[in-house]
């Protein structure tokens, strides 16, 4: 599992994951392993008996200690990043929906709606609509059809917990298809939520259903098997942006950029769901040489 060595060190709190089975366990290796490949080195195993040492209240077979990952304050984050962007000379135009856009003569052509219908021209274009990347893309004319991969939507459902949880630390069970697993996390305050799952929907709707703390009760039990019933209430839900269907639920993202649907200008970001967080400033980057490319 994931936990947090210092609860409560704002803007931040750290995370670890764990296994509950021997099944599980013997994926801890290759989960380190890919992290310590993406630049995570600092990961180490735990056995059942150090992670409970750490939140006695724990089960587990073995864990990761992850010090270095975690959880910020993302509002703090995109506020942040926006005072940054507006330093640069970026100007905000919310509430201004793209109603369509036109490739012609390396510049691109857009057709803006909302309170302030507009007409302009730009020499680069991102699309990183999230959910409606996909739909964005059908609007750009010159943009290859087949190249557009179709949406699919994932629905995340967070309860949170009547009880006080006794963890100090995030608690992250082993990755499932299409998702992270049910696991506790903690916000700045403290205050713990389990979430999220995975319900493939074909429509947005963020009501989280009250029958679903059913389906989380036995999930939270693999790693807190003292959690009272009766102590889960709905809190919220979020949507993934998957570009694959369920039978195949592990594809992450795709960026796009001129050499891979031919128009220039245009970066395709589509499928990005959590890494448009904890991978912006990277996915940023990319996204800049891709432009400069």
């Amino acid at each position: 599992m994931h936990g947090v060595d210092a609860p409560g060190m704002a803007p931040h709190q750290r995370k670890r994951i764990g296994a509950t089975t021997p099944k599980e366990t013997e994926k801890l290796d290759s989960i380190r392993a890919h992290a310590q490949a993406n630049g995570v080195l600092d990961m180490r195993v735990l056995s059942g008996e150090e992670a409970r040492a750490l939140e006695p209240a724990l089960k587990c077979d073995a864990a990761l200690l992850s010090p270095s990952t975690g959880i910020i304050d993302s509002h703090a984050y995109m506020l942040a990043l926006r005072g940054d962007a507006e330093d640069a000379g970026a100007a905000f135009a919310f509430h201004t929906p793209l109603i369509r856009a036109k490739a012609s003569a390396g510049r691109i052509e857009l057709e803006a709606g909302g309170g302030a219908p507009m007409t302009l021209a730009c020499d680069l274009l991102v699309n990183a609509a999230g959910l409606d990347a996909p739909a964005l893309a059908r609007v750009i004319d010159g943009m290859p059809i087949d190249l557009i991969p179709h949406a699919y939507l994932a629905k995340g459902n967070y309860f949170s917990c009547s009880k006080k949880a006794p963890f100090s630390r995030l608690i992250y069970p082993v990755p499932e298809p299409g998702g992270l697993g049910v696991h506790l996390t903690l916000d700045m305050a403290g205050q713990a939520r389990f979430g999220p799952d995975v319900e493939w929907v074909d429509r947005i709707d963020y009501e989280v259903d009250p029958a679903r703390a059913e389906r989380f009760y036995p999930a939270i039990r693999k790693y807190w098997p003292t959690l009272p019933d009766g102590a889960l209430m709905p809190s919220y839900s979020g949507m993934r942006p998957k570009i694959v269907p369920p039978a195949v639920a592990s594809q992450d993202f795709m960026i796009q950029g001129p050499k891979d649907h031919g128009v220039d200008g245009l970066i395709n970001l589509f499928g990005i769901e959590s890494p448009g967080l904890t991978s912006s400033l990277a996915i940023a980057d990319h996204v800049g040489e891709l432009a400069n490319a």
